[in-house]
């Protein structure tokens, strides 16, 4: 197994100490490059005084077992750093994926270096649909997983025995750290940070990168559309059409055309298949993504009757009362409640 040669160390550090915080990156091919560039943009504005992005206090090392690019999922090449390093030279493996389905992420060679790591007290991070690649190692068993909503359903009918959740940006447990990716790399990344450099270094980050403030694991992650839920096709578009123009709701004739089909044919589908009409269907969504701007956010209630498609506070007050038996204000003082992906469509389709 290829290992840190000579060719292949870590950089070399000017003050002569060794780093406080040593992360070895594994690429998956087609990697997600904004979870990357977020990751180790954190790591390089934590490293060093002002934006001089020395590794004096945090070294990365992008490792592969190939001397070759490494094709993200938008085409850009990335160049590895270094081979497989020693798990007893770094503090943390990640592995950040991507494409599910394009094919294998990783090479039987990294399969058996992450099972090696696996092995030690090294904790392994998987970030985006990193965490498919720790399970398919083998290295999840017992261990639970955080998944983006959006691979929350891919998740289960891959690993059906395995304990997922997508209703959180990230999760530690025991020495496995799984990532939803996207905003929530930002929040693994700060809490990383605070852990080993402190809090003031991990806030310096997050402010020159212009996040507004530090996310802890357990925040909530943004709101999950539901037509991953749905099985027929055609529903499922309509669905997503409707989750696309929730701030300006488009006519259900106008959906119906895009999909095809007369507007008798989009309800008729919609009853046989959520129980309701496209109509009521698309106001419960409204109503849905109100309610998670309320529960999640500090926004007003006028700003978040815009969002939700409502040009009239008033109007969109008594919908909400009458979707959920409170005021907006009210429902915003009540304990959070966040759900899940049944959840939700159990409460939306009602």
């Amino acid at each position: 197994m290829p290992h840190s040669s000579a060719n292949h160390r870590l950089p070399s550090v000017e003050r002569g100490a060794r780093p406080p915080l040593r992360v070895g990156v594994i690429l998956a091919h087609h990697f997600t490059l904004s979870a990357f560039a977020v990751f180790i943009d954190h790591l390089r504005l934590a490293a060093d005084e002002g934006d001089r992005s020395r590794p004096l206090h945090v070294q990365w090392s992008i490792m592969s077992s190939r001397a070759e690019s490494v094709p993200a999922s938008c085409g850009v090449l990335l160049e590895p750093t270094s081979a497989l390093l020693s798990p007893d030279l770094l503090d943390y493996v990640v592995v950040i994926g991507g494409i599910l389905h394009a094919g294998p992420q990783i090479d039987e060679t990294t399969m058996r270096y992450l099972r090696e790591v696996g092995a030690t007290a090294v904790p392994l991070i998987g970030i985006c649909t990193g965490s498919f690649i720790l399970c398919r190692a083998g290295l999840m068993k017992g261990r639970r997983s955080c998944v983006s909503w959006y691979h929350y359903q891919d998740f289960l009918e891959a690993f059906p025995s395995y304990e997922v959740i997508a209703d959180r940006l990230f999760l530690a447990d025991g020495p496995r750290i799984t990532c939803a990716g996207g905003a929530g790399t930002a929040a693994l990344a700060t809490h990383l940070i605070e852990q080993h450099l402190g809090r003031a270094v991990a806030q310096k980050a997050s402010q020159v990168l212009l996040f507004d403030r530090p996310r802890s694991g357990s925040d909530s992650q943004p709101h999950p559309p539901l037509s991953e839920t749905v099985a027929e096709p055609r529903v499922r578009r309509a669905l997503l059409l409707m989750e696309q123009n929730l701030a300006r709701p488009i006519a259900v004739a106008a959906v119906a055309a895009e999909l095809g089909l007369s507007a008798r044919q989009l309800e008729r589908l919609c009853r046989q298949h959520v129980g309701m009409g496209p109509a009521s269907l698309y106001r419960q969504l409204r109503m849905r993504y109100a309610n998670w701007l309320i529960e999640n956010t500090d926004r007003s209630v006028t700003d978040i009757a815009n969002e939700a498609g409502f040009a009239d506070c008033a109007h969109f007050s008594r919908q909400f009362k009458d979707t959920y038996g409170l005021s907006p204000s009210t429902r915003r003082l009540q304990p959070q409640r966040r759900i899940d992906g049944d959840a939700a469509r159990a409460r939306v389709f009602e």
